[in-house]
């Protein structure tokens, strides 16, 4: 059980503007589910709201939400602001692709053309093995192969 008497680092706060924003997205209903948590979140932990702001746990098992969540949202709000608090935090985890146009196109005309002596078809993994004989790349996986290859199928269907 958490102690709801520690004192909080993030003090949520609104402005009258941004709590008639809030009870506008809340009662409309047009944005993500993950929107109106977060502004329900905030509305139910404004200080100077009607009720003084509710308690983490209170404000849990109201809207089905973890601890966490409200600590982050509250977090977001006090050091980035209400606008950034609403939104869906990027995780940041892209990475940069593995093959660039050049090394695509070597793919693509690979998977076109005849299979080796002894198969049938191209498999993800020779055609994997392939380019790194061929010095296209030096290392890469049938994954990023399949991932690729799927990606230009859709482009020719729908170009």
């Amino acid at each position: 059980m958490r102690i709801e008497s520690m004192i909080k680092k993030y003090i949520v706060t609104l402005t009258d503007e941004e709590r008639e924003h809030l009870r506008k997205l809340t009662t409309t209903g047009k944005a993500s589910a993950s929107m109106l948590t977060r502004a329900r979140i905030l509305l139910k932990a404004d200080r100077a709201g009607e009720h003084g702001g509710w308690t983490d746990s209170a404000i849990a098992a109201a809207l089905d939400v973890s601890h966490p969540t409200i600590e982050r949202v509250r977090k977001r709000f006090v050091e980035e602001g209400f606008e950034v608090a609403l939104l869906s935090k990027s995780t940041g985890r892209h990475t940069p692709t593995k093959l660039d146009g050049e090394a695509e196109a070597h793919l693509v005309a690979l998977a076109c053309s005849k299979p080796p002596d002894g198969h049938a078809r191209w498999s993800l993994r020779l055609l994997a093995g392939r380019l790194i004989e061929l010095e296209v790349i030096d290392a890469i996986s049938h994954e990023t192969i399949r991932r690729v290859l799927g990606k230009k199928r859709a482009q020719a269907v729908a170009g």
